[in-house]
């Protein structure tokens, strides 16, 4: 194997005159289909350099620690050149790594390794706004008139001088701020430093589509593309009509207080989306992978955003920010059923959403110190859903949401909704790799966030010695649906099942699993299907009962059975 470091000799790569590198075509140009992505935070997943903060460096040091999981690619979070205020989906660069995280060198040599280990990279791309401090909103706030003043979103103020709108921010207060060379407003979805992009004007798309090209030209496999719903606005700039009723209390985040009608989720986002298809129709075998929010219509949302000449996979945060309930994944699970067009990718934890360990638990009990054998459901149930799936760094680890003080804090969100809202930082503290090392081995320096003492015994090195840990049911159970394509490629049936229990088949080219899951605390039975044998091939907390095909789930018990006919029948 040649160094990362100097040549790439080997038929996996070619080298350009330039010095970028460009992996080799895969066999197969849709790879992502079922395809498992371990998400990587880098600020927080490993430092190299010792300054408290993840990086490019720490990340090459741990790739063989992804690899050796038995996924299939990275997702690397935002690392281009950033002034951090939203920790880098404020983007002022869309062509260079930040200082902060390391080099372009250094990017490439991440790409490499990855792609020796035979890891896809996919790299977030923040296309629905900016950082106020990108070249191109410096340019456009200096004047009406000038090659990029229609860039973003510029509006005259209303006849009393206020706001054009009553559009919100998602992080508080009116989505737009007052911007004195221009005597206008412009808008932000999010922070005031994060101005939205006009995505109306093609100029704005091509230029950041050609941003895309400088990655993918260096070998990238793909993008995730942040905050899809966003991208474009109603240009008619009509206000957004009202969801509160009279009595009701007022919600910590007035943003829910709207029906967002006419800020996102306007139809022409289908027109960049199809802008987006095509760049990466230039580059056989990437991909993409599109987040969509929690608004109302999110899986109609992902089935559209995924058809025939558009995305190739999409995820929605609907799913990860409701409860899980029996009505809820089995509502889901019918979905799936019934729409077998476009593809869903499923995560259960990212870094906008509390640590799915914390989130959710059995039903009946309330969510807290999370039980091992919820996690293995957790697990088993997300691995078996049909399409692609991202897991979270630490998720692997059964990693509960970090609690951490108001002073600890760095998310702007959290900063300004404490203590109803505690923001997202207790999902992005560091990864414990080593329980009795500095700061469990994330640094030998003061972290940017504090590591929990909850974290210690469940670290990389002292799992993986424990062979029932959490980590190696990871492992095993990836190893086990690489082994049952029909968990990888096959169509989904949703079972009827009583509540607490949920059950699916997968099917592809004549195999047939049953997938049986009790989301409750309580043990419970199923009857095997008539005219059917089962034949177990994993099982935690169930057993099939001798001469009857009966399946005794335990607590959180959870079984995957080949389904077949009996002999003779």
């Amino acid at each position: 194997m040649n160094n990362v470091a100097v040549g790439f000799d080997t038929p996996e790569f070619r080298l350009l005159q330039s010095g970028q590198l460009l992996s080799r075509p895969g066999l197969s140009t849709e790879w992502w289909r079922g395809a498992v992505i371990y998400q990587v935070y880098p600020r927080s997943f490993a430092d190299g350099n010792g300054d408290g903060i993840g990086d490019l460096p720490g990340l090459l040091a741990k790739l063989d620690y992804i690899a050796g999981l038995g996924v299939d690619a990275i997702w690397i979070s935002p690392f281009q050149r950033s002034p951090q205020e939203d920790y880098g989906y404020d983007v002022s660069d869309y062509r260079d790594v930040d200082p902060l995280f390391g080099t372009l060198e250094d990017f490439d040599r991440v790409l490499a390794r990855a792609h020796q280990l035979g890891l896809k990279v996919l790299m977030d791309q923040v296309w629905s706004h900016s950082s106020n401090q990108h070249p191109w909103f410096l340019e456009s706030r200096a004047s009406r008139h000038n090659p990029r003043a229609d860039w973003y979103v510029w509006a005259d103020p209303a006849a009393d001088g206020t706001a054009p709108t009553n559009w919100l921010s998602v992080f508080g207060g009116p989505a737009w701020s007052w911007e004195p060379r221009r005597r206008q407003y412009y808008l932000h979805h999010f922070l005031s430093s994060q101005p939205a992009f006009n995505l109306h004007n093609p100029a704005v798309v091509e230029a950041l589509l050609e941003a895309g090209r400088f990655w993918l030209d260096r070998g990238v496999d793909g993008f995730r593309l942040d905050a899809v719903d966003w991208m474009c606005h109603d240009p008619e700039l009509r206000n957004n009509p009202s969801v509160h009723q009279a009595g009701q209390p007022i919600p910590a985040k007035p943003f829910g207080m709207q029906l967002h009608q006419h800020d996102l989720l306007h139809p022409h986002t289908l027109e960049v989306i199809r802008s987006i298809r095509g760049l990466q129709d230039e580059y056989p075998g990437v991909t993409t992978l599109a987040e969509i929010s929690s608004q109302d219509g999110a899986f109609d949302r992902l089935r559209r955003y995924t058809g025939e000449g558009m995305l190739d996979m999409a995820y929605t945060l609907r799913f990860m920010k409701g409860n899980l309930s029996h009505e809820t994944v089995a509502s889901t699970l019918h979905w799936m059923t019934e729409h077998q067009e476009g593809w869903p990718c499923w995560s259960f934890s990212n870094h906008d959403v509390e640590r799915v360990a914390s989130r959710w638990s059995p039903a009946g009990e309330e969510p807290g110190q999370p039980r091992p054998e919820f996690l293995r459901l957790l697990m088993a149930l997300l691995l078996s859903l049909r399409g692609s799936i991202c897991i979270y760094q630490g998720e692997e680890l059964g990693l509960p949401e970090a609690e951490l003080r108001q002073e600890d804090l760095r998310d702007p969100f959290g900063i300004a909704f404490w203590p109803d809202y505690k923001g997202r930082d207790g999902s992005r503290t560091p990864m414990p790799w080593r329980q009795h090392g500095p700061h469990l081995g994330f640094s030998e320096a003061q972290p940017w966030l504090p590591l929990p003492e909850t974290h210690r015994a469940l670290a990389v090195e002292a799992q993986a010695r424990e062979p029932g840990s959490t980590l190696n049911a990871w492992k095993d159970f990836l190893r086990f649906r690489q082994n049952h394509p029909a968990l990888v490629h096959g169509m989904l049936e949703h079972v009827g099942t009583p509540t607490p229990l949920v059950c699916f088949r997968r099917l592809l080219d004549g195999e047939a699993l049953l997938c049986v899951f009790n989301l409750s605390a309580v043990p419970q039975e199923l009857g095997r299907p008539a005219g059917e044998t089962l034949e177990p091939l994993w099982s935690h907390a169930a057993r099939l009962e001798d001469g009857f095909g009966r399946i005794q789930l335990g607590p959180c018990g959870a079984m995957i059975c080949r389904l077949s006919q009996p002999s003779g029948g």
